[in-house]
């Protein structure tokens, strides 16, 4: 049994303020393609389909398209709502659309959906939960909120507050471990397949923040808006020992959760410059028989990278320099100009050479240290051509020569003299 694990598409998003559509519909070009060649029995997004609640009308005809496309070549989707998403939006139409082959799980109404899928070797039950505000469930902490819902559905042997499981919960749990080596009865998107004494596994699709061993962090991206504060949102991993692999959303990096089987298959797409090291991917992920999960990742490749460039304003808009280190003109970009001195109208200069910049940063004004150089300026103690010289610092990342701070000590002199 073969499956694509993806999510955080958050289709719609624009970067700087620039709408990203036409990369995003590449880059679903490419995982429906992936798709095709690796004769998936079915997709998984795991959350944030949209990047805002109330999504732009081109991003939800992209979406339809490409789930449309999918569902016509016969792959089943599973989707579930991530944070950024809308759940109720998600959920439209989702009982008339499970005829299709499109399973959705916006809404959280008390019970996890299930969508079992078979090869006719091996039976997967996907489990899925979306995104589900601890309010919701009565909970003030994620990590209960999610052990609370896995617990009520038998997946989950102690709850977060250590109650006894009633004797509903118990009986779940009796059937789960009764199907964990054989499956038995109708099956939910394999019509017509014979599936009798097939070996079940279990996979969640879930969108939250997991963390791995003594509450070690995912590695983050810039890009991502983080739900976790103060910990209140972290999820411990081990809450997942149930399943045999857990399809995760939220994070935009690539990696896996601590040793066991959780993973986060990354956003598809770059949405940050501090993204501009990783190589974008979908998890193909396979579970044969009783045999351990295997995770296989499938590059994408975009139509723009997003790059960092450094150096003088004149340096980097040379013919000689465009082109060079793998840079296309057509890129995102982000310049670092080294130049000491005032520039005028630099974004224009650039865009005349790369139409796709996006942010220009300033060495100078880094390298100062503005908050370190502020702290010190309010410090009252000093004398006045010592602050005027760190304020000299701040502003031009240099500092005073020896003339210069003789020619502000004798103006501060003069300034503060009785006769001046």
């Amino acid at each position: 049994m073969k499956f694509l694990h993806t999510g955080d598409l958050h289709i719609g998003k624009k970067l700087f303020e620039a709408s990203v559509l036409e990369d995003q519909a590449h880059i679903l070009n490419q995982i429906h393609e992936i798709a095709l060649a690796e004769q998936v029995q079915a997709v998984v997004l795991a959350g944030d389909l949209y990047d805002r609640s109330v999504p732009p009308a081109e991003a939800v005809t992209l979406l339809d398209d490409f789930l449309t496309r999918l569902v016509q070549a016969g792959i089943p989707v599973i989707a579930v709502s991530g944070n950024h998403d809308s759940p109720e939006r998600i959920s439209f139409g989702e009982k008339i659309l499970e005829k299709q082959g499109l399973y959705l799980a916006g809404v959280y109404e008390g019970s996890l959906r299930r969508v079992e899928i078979s090869d006719g070797e091996t039976k997967v039950c996907f489990v899925c939960l979306p995104f589900v505000k601890p309010a919701q469930v009565e909970e003030t902490t994620s990590a209960g909120a999610v052990a609370r819902i896995l617990y009520k559905e038998g997946l989950l042997a102690d709850d977060i507050s250590g109650q006894e499981q009633d004797k509903d919960t118990a009986q779940k749990q009796e059937k789960a471990a009764a199907q964990e080596n054989t499956a038995e009865g109708p099956m939910t998107g394999s019509e017509g397949m014979d599936v009798c004494e097939v070996p079940m596994r279990q996979v969640l699709v879930t969108h939250y923040f997991v963390t791995g061993e003594n509450g070690q962090a995912p590695q983050l991206a810039d890009s991502e808006t983080s739900v976790d504060v103060g910990g209140i949102d972290n999820i411990p991993a081990d809450v997942f020992k149930a399943f045999d692999y857990v399809a995760l959303g939220h994070i935009h990096r690539c990696q896996q959760v601590g040793e066991g089987p959780i993973w986060y298959a990354g956003a598809p797409m770059k949405y940050s410059f501090s993204e501009t090291r990783d190589t974008k991917s979908v998890n193909i992920v396979e579970l044969r028989g009783q045999d351990p999960v295997t995770v296989t990742r499938r590059y994408l490749t975009p139509i723009r990278e997003m790059r960092c460039i450094k150096g003088q304003l004149r340096d980097l808009i040379r013919p000689e320099t465009v082109g060079a280190e793998g840079v296309s003109s057509e890129d995102y970009i982000q310049a670092t100009l080294t130049d000491r001195e005032e520039l005028i109208d630099p974004i224009g200069v650039l865009r005349s050479v790369y139409p796709n910049v996006m942010q220009i940063l300033s060495q100078r004004y880094e390298e100062a240290g503005r908050d370190n150089y502020v702290s010190r300026l309010q410090d009252r103690r000093r004398e006045p051509q010592e602050l005027f010289g760190d304020f000299y610092e701040m502003l031009t990342g240099e500092k005073l020569s020896e003339s210069q701070r003789e020619l502000a000590r004798d103006v501060a002199e003069r300034l503060l003299s009785p006769e001046g």
